[in-house]
Order: structure tokens, then sequence, then C-alpha cells
């Protein structure tokens, strides 16, 4: 990555990063698209930090009315702008679907979100389509003056005074994420460190998150890139093209490599 500060913004050049793939792709749900600015430009947040981001006809990226230290500070490192995803490719090319993938959504960068914002994103996102989750997430926020609340602003809601979110069966969910992140019970930043079998099971441990939503907040929550969320496109995957099971050799960037697979057979079918 490249980046250079022009007026209120910052350029950056990046060849591994495109907007709709990175933010469009089902890992987040505070982006939206809007027109007008560039080629392609999205509004979104990280916990209470917004930004607008746009490409623009050179095909640089333009964080608007962003300071050089909040960039370096918060952007690089949610963007994953420190990690060499030419080199992962390079990787994952020995195997010929994991090489038609990169090919096919080479712009795919894996979003370092918070932990507990992910958390509640994945229980909402159960048995859910992407408009819905967005909505259910914009009312949180909006209730709670613009703001992701945390899990201590969470800690005396029940299901009856969430009704608002309309989210259904997911509020009582969302109630126990908040209690055990609150009392204490769940430590997201051990979990986060912790031996990935450990922090499968630790995060089971609150109700409604099963062996999918575990992946997806140790992928996309925490970083552990050898989470592997599996869905019925997945599946699909793991059946068609290796029956005999997972490349070793890309196990320990698994998740990543899923987000290839999982927009390319998407498409794809």
């Amino acid at each position: 990555m490249e980046y250079c500060v022009k007026n209120n913004d910052i350029i950056v050049s990046e060849d591994d990063f495109d907007l709709d793939e990175t933010l469009d792709c089902g890992q987040a749900f505070r982006w939206q698209k809007i027109d007008g600015i560039g080629k392609s430009a999205y509004t979104g947040h990280f916990l209470n930090d917004a930004l607008t981001i746009s490409q623009n006809e050179s095909g640089e990226f333009v964080f608007h009315d962003v300071s050089e230290e909040d960039f370096i500070g918060k952007w690089v490192n949610y963007f994953d702008f420190e990690t060499d995803y030419s080199a992962m490719k390079n990787e994952f090319s020995a195997d010929e679907t994991l090489s038609k993938a990169c090919e096919f959504a080479g712009g795919i960068r894996l979003l370092r979100q918070d932990s507990w914002e992910c958390l509640i994103s994945f229980i909402i996102s159960q048995n859910n389509n992407i408009p819905r989750i967005k909505g259910i997430i914009g009312r949180l926020c909006e209730h709670y003056g613009g703001k992701f609340p945390t899990a201590a602003d969470l800690a005396d809601e029940t299901p009856d005074s969430l009704s608002y979110l309309r989210s259904g069966f997911r509020a009582k969910y969302i109630c126990d994420a908040a209690y055990c992140v609150n009392s204490g019970k769940i430590d997201l930043a051990k979990i986060a460190v912790a031996p990935i079998d450990d922090a499968r099971k630790s995060l089971k441990e609150i109700k409604g998150v099963g062996p999918k939503v575990a992946e997806c907040v140790l992928l996309f929550g925490m970083h552990r890139t050898e989470a592997f969320p599996v869905d019925v496109w997945i599946k699909r995957v793991l059946a068609e093209y290796y029956p005999a099971g997972f490349p070793e050799f890309a196990q320990k960037n698994a998740g990543i490599a899923q987000q290839y697979l999982f927009h390319y057979i998407r498409n794809l079918k």
C-alpha cells in the first residue's frame, strides 16, 4: 500500500482491493453504497468512527475528510493494509480452484472488525438476508444515538425492550450475549488469543452461537484466519472440489481462502 495526503483526504494506491468485493460481501453490515462520488463509493462505520471511501477514475482509493493520524491509527488496520494479499494469493494459486477464485474476486480483503460488534452482527445474521441484517443493525445503532451499543449498554435490555428491532428470536440471543460479555462470563479478548478449539467452545457458550456464527466471529472479529465458516455455498465447494479435504497448505489462512471461494462459487453458479 502507498498513500499520500491531499487537502483533507488520504489517497491510497492498493492493487489487492475492491470496494464492492470487500464492503458488500457479507462480512460487515454497516456499509452502504452511495452514488455521486467517483467510480464506486461507500459510507459506513467501524464502531463509532464514520468513513466515506471512494475509488476515483485513476483507480486510487480516497478516504474522505480523514486525518493522516486517524488513517494510520484506525483505517490501515481495519482494512488490513499491512497484510500482503498478493503473496497470499500466489500461495493459494498452487490449487487450481483457489487460483480461479482469487483471479475472479482478488480484491477481497478481510476487515479487522471489533469482536463485540461482530458477535452481535452475526447473531443477527442467522437465517437472515443482508438487507434485513443491515436494517436491524441500523435500528439498533439509531436507538443508541447512532453508535453501536456496548455490552454494558445492552445489559439491561430484554427481548421485549428490543422489540423495536423486529429481530424475532434473535433478540433473546442478543440479550444473552450482552449478559455474558458484560458480566465477564465471556472474555472476548482472551478468546481472541486462545487455542482455536478452546475459542470455538467458549463462544458457543453464548446462546444462539453455533458453529457457523462462532467461526464468523473468530474470522471477522478476531482475525483468526484459520477459522473457516461453512454455509450452503461452502458445503458445495467442499463436496465438489475438495472431497478429500481442504488443502493443508492453505489451512493457516483458510478463512481468507473461504472468502475468495464463496464469492467465486456463488457467482459461478
